[in-house]
Protein backbone atom coordinates (compact mmCIF):
# COMPACT_ATOMS: atom_id res chain seq x y z
CA UNK A 1 0.00 0.00 0.00
CA UNK A 2 1.34 3.59 -1.02
CA UNK A 3 2.43 5.50 2.46
CA UNK A 4 1.53 8.40 1.13
CA UNK A 5 -2.82 6.67 0.37
CA UNK A 6 -2.35 5.96 3.77
CA UNK A 7 -1.73 9.27 5.54
CA UNK A 8 -4.05 10.73 3.72
CA UNK A 9 -6.01 7.84 5.01
CA UNK A 10 -5.29 8.51 8.52
CA UNK A 11 -6.15 11.84 8.62
CA UNK A 12 -9.61 11.67 6.75
CA UNK A 13 -10.63 8.83 9.28
CA UNK A 14 -9.21 10.52 12.06
CA UNK A 15 -11.18 14.11 10.99
CA UNK A 16 -13.96 12.23 9.80
CA UNK A 17 -14.74 14.71 7.08
CA UNK A 18 -12.65 15.19 3.53
CA UNK A 19 -12.30 18.90 4.32
CA UNK A 20 -11.08 18.92 7.72
CA UNK A 21 -8.43 16.40 6.38
CA UNK A 22 -7.72 18.95 3.49
CA UNK A 23 -7.43 21.78 5.44
CA UNK A 24 -5.04 19.66 8.03
CA UNK A 25 -2.84 18.42 4.91
CA UNK A 26 -2.82 21.71 2.98
CA UNK A 27 -4.66 19.19 0.14
CA UNK A 28 -7.86 20.77 -1.59
CA UNK A 29 -10.80 18.24 -0.95
CA UNK A 30 -11.06 16.87 -4.57
CA UNK A 31 -7.52 15.55 -3.92
CA UNK A 32 -8.17 14.15 -0.90
CA UNK A 33 -10.96 12.28 -2.31
CA UNK A 34 -9.31 10.74 -5.35
CA UNK A 35 -6.62 9.47 -2.35
CA UNK A 36 -9.05 7.75 -1.05
CA UNK A 37 -10.60 6.49 -4.18
CA UNK A 38 -7.81 4.87 -5.28
CA UNK A 39 -6.72 3.53 -1.72
CA UNK A 40 -10.12 1.52 -1.42
CA UNK A 41 -9.71 0.55 -5.19
CA UNK A 42 -6.35 -1.19 -4.68
CA UNK A 43 -7.63 -2.70 -1.35
CA UNK A 44 -11.04 -4.10 -3.11
CA UNK A 45 -12.97 -2.36 -0.12
CA UNK A 46 -15.27 0.13 0.89
CA UNK A 47 -13.25 2.42 3.90
CA UNK A 48 -16.16 4.77 4.63
CA UNK A 49 -19.82 4.90 4.71
CA UNK A 50 -20.74 8.62 3.66
CA UNK A 51 -23.60 10.59 4.60
CA UNK A 52 -24.67 14.10 5.35
CA UNK A 53 -23.14 14.81 8.60
CA UNK A 54 -19.86 13.21 7.98
CA UNK A 55 -17.54 9.69 7.08
CA UNK A 56 -18.14 7.55 9.22
CA UNK A 57 -15.14 4.22 9.30
CA UNK A 58 -16.60 0.68 7.72
CA UNK A 59 -15.56 -2.37 9.55
CA UNK A 60 -12.48 -2.63 7.13
CA UNK A 61 -11.91 1.15 7.84
CA UNK A 62 -11.52 0.41 11.40
CA UNK A 63 -8.84 -2.32 10.67
CA UNK A 64 -6.89 -0.05 8.47
CA UNK A 65 -7.43 2.95 10.85
CA UNK A 66 -6.31 0.81 14.27
CA UNK A 67 -3.43 0.16 11.70
CA UNK A 68 -2.21 2.93 10.61
CA UNK A 69 -2.82 4.51 14.39
CA UNK A 70 -0.42 2.03 15.55
CA UNK A 71 2.37 3.30 12.92
CA UNK A 72 1.54 6.53 13.88
CA UNK A 73 2.63 6.51 17.47
CA UNK A 74 5.73 4.30 16.34
CA UNK A 75 6.57 7.33 13.92
CA UNK A 76 6.04 9.51 16.94
CA UNK A 77 8.13 7.28 18.96
CA UNK A 78 11.29 7.18 16.48
CA UNK A 79 10.62 11.21 15.83
CA UNK A 80 11.07 11.68 19.53
CA UNK A 81 13.94 9.54 19.83
CA UNK A 82 16.18 11.10 17.15
CA UNK A 83 15.05 14.87 18.57
CA UNK A 84 16.09 13.11 21.87
CA UNK A 85 19.86 12.83 20.61
CA UNK A 86 20.32 16.57 20.80
CA UNK A 87 21.86 18.57 23.61
CA UNK A 88 19.15 20.10 24.56
CA UNK A 89 15.59 19.39 26.55
CA UNK A 90 12.67 20.49 24.26
CA UNK A 91 9.51 19.26 22.82
CA UNK A 92 6.46 17.69 23.96
CA UNK A 93 6.73 15.53 27.31
CA UNK A 94 3.42 13.45 27.26
CA UNK A 95 2.91 12.32 30.96
CA UNK A 96 -0.11 10.52 32.63
CA UNK A 97 -1.24 10.05 35.54
CA UNK A 98 -4.21 10.14 38.20
CA UNK A 99 -6.68 13.14 38.50
CA UNK A 100 -5.80 13.59 42.45
CA UNK A 101 -1.75 13.38 41.82
CA UNK A 102 -1.57 15.67 38.63
CA UNK A 103 -3.66 18.80 40.16
CA UNK A 104 -2.71 18.16 43.84
CA UNK A 105 1.13 17.47 43.99
CA UNK A 106 2.65 17.49 40.12
CA UNK A 107 0.91 20.41 38.50
CA UNK A 108 1.58 22.57 40.87
CA UNK A 109 5.24 21.83 41.00
CA UNK A 110 5.34 22.01 37.17
CA UNK A 111 6.77 26.06 37.01
CA UNK A 112 9.81 24.80 38.09
CA UNK A 113 10.28 22.64 35.64
CA UNK A 114 9.46 25.34 32.80
CA UNK A 115 12.05 27.29 34.61
CA UNK A 116 14.86 24.89 33.90
CA UNK A 117 13.69 23.77 30.43
CA UNK A 118 11.75 26.34 29.26
CA UNK A 119 11.85 24.96 25.63
CA UNK A 120 9.84 21.59 26.87
CA UNK A 121 6.29 21.40 26.60
CA UNK A 122 4.34 19.26 29.06
CA UNK A 123 1.12 17.29 28.00
CA UNK A 124 -0.13 16.54 31.20
CA UNK A 125 -2.73 13.88 30.63
CA UNK A 126 -5.18 13.79 33.95
CA UNK A 127 -7.75 10.44 34.19
CA UNK A 128 -7.76 7.21 36.49
CA UNK A 129 -7.08 4.69 33.32
CA UNK A 130 -3.81 3.49 32.96
CA UNK A 131 -2.94 4.17 29.54
CA UNK A 132 -0.91 1.70 27.37
CA UNK A 133 2.68 3.00 27.48
CA UNK A 134 4.36 0.94 25.22
CA UNK A 135 1.87 1.54 22.29
CA UNK A 136 2.62 5.42 22.66
CA UNK A 137 -0.37 6.64 24.67
CA UNK A 138 1.66 8.66 26.52
CA UNK A 139 5.75 8.58 27.54
CA UNK A 140 5.63 8.74 31.02
CA UNK A 141 2.86 7.32 33.51
CA UNK A 142 2.81 8.61 37.10
CA UNK A 143 0.71 6.09 39.11
CA UNK A 144 -0.57 4.61 42.20
CA UNK A 145 0.37 0.98 42.08
CA UNK A 146 3.17 -1.03 40.00
CA UNK A 147 2.82 -1.09 36.28
CA UNK A 148 2.11 -4.58 35.19
CA UNK A 149 2.90 -4.14 31.34
CA UNK A 150 6.40 -5.47 30.27
CA UNK A 151 8.96 -3.56 28.69
CA UNK A 152 8.61 -0.53 31.32
CA UNK A 153 11.64 0.99 32.93
CA UNK A 154 9.46 1.28 36.11
CA UNK A 155 10.98 3.49 39.45
CA UNK A 156 9.04 3.67 43.21
CA UNK A 157 8.99 7.33 43.92
CA UNK A 158 6.97 6.80 47.63
CA UNK A 159 4.26 5.81 49.48
CA UNK A 160 1.43 7.46 50.34
CA UNK A 161 -1.13 7.15 53.24
CA UNK A 162 -4.51 8.48 53.39
CA UNK A 163 -5.62 10.48 56.15
CA UNK A 164 -8.21 12.46 57.68
CA UNK A 165 -8.44 16.37 57.86
CA UNK A 166 -10.48 18.71 58.69
CA UNK A 167 -9.36 22.90 58.62
CA UNK A 168 -9.29 24.64 62.13
CA UNK A 169 -12.36 26.56 61.31
CA UNK A 170 -14.71 23.33 61.17
CA UNK A 171 -13.36 22.08 64.23
CA UNK A 172 -13.33 25.22 66.19
CA UNK A 173 -17.22 24.85 65.11
CA UNK A 174 -17.53 21.63 65.36
CA UNK A 175 -15.05 19.99 67.20
CA UNK A 176 -12.56 17.37 66.80
CA UNK A 177 -13.14 13.59 66.83
CA UNK A 178 -11.35 12.04 69.41
CA UNK A 179 -12.49 8.58 68.68
CA UNK A 180 -13.81 6.83 65.69
CA UNK A 181 -17.49 6.30 66.78
CA UNK A 182 -17.50 10.72 66.98
CA UNK A 183 -17.82 10.44 63.27
CA UNK A 184 -21.14 10.13 63.44
CA UNK A 185 -21.38 13.62 64.70
CA UNK A 186 -20.02 15.71 61.52
CA UNK A 187 -19.85 15.32 57.67
CA UNK A 188 -17.58 13.12 55.82
CA UNK A 189 -16.22 14.12 53.01
CA UNK A 190 -14.42 11.34 50.61
CA UNK A 191 -14.24 10.21 46.99
CA UNK A 192 -17.64 8.88 45.49
CA UNK A 193 -17.68 5.10 45.99
CA UNK A 194 -17.81 4.02 42.93
CA UNK A 195 -15.29 6.20 41.42
CA UNK A 196 -12.30 4.57 40.42
CA UNK A 197 -9.53 5.22 43.60
CA UNK A 198 -6.67 3.39 45.20
CA UNK A 199 -8.16 0.30 47.32
CA UNK A 200 -6.68 1.48 50.65
CA UNK A 201 -8.97 5.08 50.00
CA UNK A 202 -12.38 2.87 49.27
CA UNK A 203 -11.29 0.66 52.43
CA UNK A 204 -10.86 3.78 54.51
CA UNK A 205 -14.50 5.02 53.32
CA UNK A 206 -15.72 1.68 53.73
CA UNK A 207 -14.48 1.54 57.38
CA UNK A 208 -15.90 5.50 58.63
CA UNK A 209 -19.15 4.65 56.59
CA UNK A 210 -20.26 1.75 59.60
CA UNK A 211 -19.73 4.46 61.92
CA UNK A 212 -22.60 6.31 60.18
CA UNK A 213 -21.36 9.99 60.00
CA UNK A 214 -23.96 12.46 60.19
CA UNK A 215 -23.60 13.91 56.63
CA UNK A 216 -21.98 13.31 53.50
CA UNK A 217 -20.30 14.27 50.52
CA UNK A 218 -19.07 12.45 47.79
CA UNK A 219 -16.91 13.88 45.21
CA UNK A 220 -15.40 11.93 42.19
CA UNK A 221 -12.05 13.46 43.05
CA UNK A 222 -9.18 14.04 45.18
CA UNK A 223 -8.94 18.03 44.14
CA UNK A 224 -12.80 18.16 45.00
CA UNK A 225 -12.90 16.52 48.49
CA UNK A 226 -9.96 18.91 49.14
CA UNK A 227 -12.42 22.18 47.94
CA UNK A 228 -15.41 20.96 50.43
CA UNK A 229 -12.32 20.42 53.04
CA UNK A 230 -10.78 23.73 52.57
CA UNK A 231 -14.31 25.42 52.73
CA UNK A 232 -15.51 24.02 56.36
CA UNK A 233 -17.87 21.56 55.02
CA UNK A 234 -16.18 18.98 57.19
CA UNK A 235 -13.95 16.24 57.69
CA UNK A 236 -12.41 14.50 54.21
CA UNK A 237 -10.46 11.52 53.39
CA UNK A 238 -7.27 13.03 51.34
CA UNK A 239 -4.06 11.42 50.53
CA UNK A 240 -1.45 12.55 53.41
CA UNK A 241 0.95 14.24 50.09
CA UNK A 242 -1.62 17.17 50.57
CA UNK A 243 0.30 17.79 54.13
CA UNK A 244 3.11 19.93 52.46
CA UNK A 245 1.10 22.17 50.33
CA UNK A 246 -1.85 22.73 52.65
CA UNK A 247 -0.15 23.16 56.36
CA UNK A 248 -2.82 24.14 57.83
CA UNK A 249 -4.87 21.45 57.32
CA UNK A 250 -5.72 19.45 60.94
CA UNK A 251 -4.86 15.82 60.24
CA UNK A 252 -6.94 13.54 62.65
CA UNK A 253 -7.44 10.40 63.73
CA UNK A 254 -3.93 9.34 63.15
CA UNK A 255 -3.98 6.33 64.96
CA UNK A 256 -6.18 4.75 61.86
CA UNK A 257 -3.55 3.07 60.14
CA UNK A 258 -4.03 2.61 56.19
CA UNK A 259 -2.52 0.48 53.62
CA UNK A 260 0.71 1.98 52.44
CA UNK A 261 -0.05 2.56 48.20
CA UNK A 262 2.94 3.11 46.09
CA UNK A 263 3.56 5.20 43.64
CA UNK A 264 5.33 4.61 40.61
CA UNK A 265 6.87 6.79 37.68
CA UNK A 266 7.31 4.31 34.09
CA UNK A 267 8.50 4.91 30.61
CA UNK A 268 8.72 2.06 27.79
CA UNK A 269 12.44 1.00 27.40
CA UNK A 270 12.67 2.30 23.82
CA UNK A 271 13.00 5.79 25.62
CA UNK A 272 15.52 4.76 28.82
CA UNK A 273 17.63 7.35 26.84
CA UNK A 274 15.61 10.36 26.61
CA UNK A 275 16.70 13.71 27.85
CA UNK A 276 13.45 14.83 28.39
CA UNK A 277 12.06 11.75 29.98
CA UNK A 278 15.24 11.91 32.12
CA UNK A 279 14.30 15.67 32.70
CA UNK A 280 11.40 14.77 34.00
CA UNK A 281 12.39 11.97 35.65
CA UNK A 282 14.79 13.58 37.90
CA UNK A 283 12.97 16.88 38.29
CA UNK A 284 9.44 14.45 40.15
CA UNK A 285 12.67 12.42 42.34
CA UNK A 286 14.25 15.86 43.14
CA UNK A 287 10.81 17.36 44.31
CA UNK A 288 10.28 14.37 46.11
CA UNK A 289 13.72 14.52 48.81
CA UNK A 290 12.65 18.10 48.99
CA UNK A 291 9.04 17.66 50.15
CA UNK A 292 10.30 15.14 52.76
CA UNK A 293 13.09 17.01 54.05
CA UNK A 294 10.37 20.03 54.37
CA UNK A 295 8.05 17.51 56.25
CA UNK A 296 10.87 16.59 58.42
CA UNK A 297 11.79 20.30 59.12
CA UNK A 298 7.44 20.71 60.13
CA UNK A 299 7.80 17.12 62.11
CA UNK A 300 5.21 15.39 60.17
CA UNK A 301 7.52 12.67 59.10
Amino acid sequence: MDWDKLRIFHAVADAGSLTHAGDKLNLSQSAVSRQIRALEESLDSTLFHRHARGLILTEQGELLFDATSAMSKRLDAAAARIRDSEEEVFGVLRVTTTFGFGTLWLAPRLPKLYEQYPDLNIDLMLEERVLDLPMREADVAIRMKEPSQADLVRKRLMTVQMQLYATQEYLEENGAPEELEEIADHRLISQTPSAPQVGASAAMVRHLMTYNPRSLLSVNNYFGVLQGVLHNLGIGVLPDYVTQDFPHLVPLLTDIETADVPVYLAYPEELRHSKRVAAFRDFVQDEIIAQRKQLKQMGKL
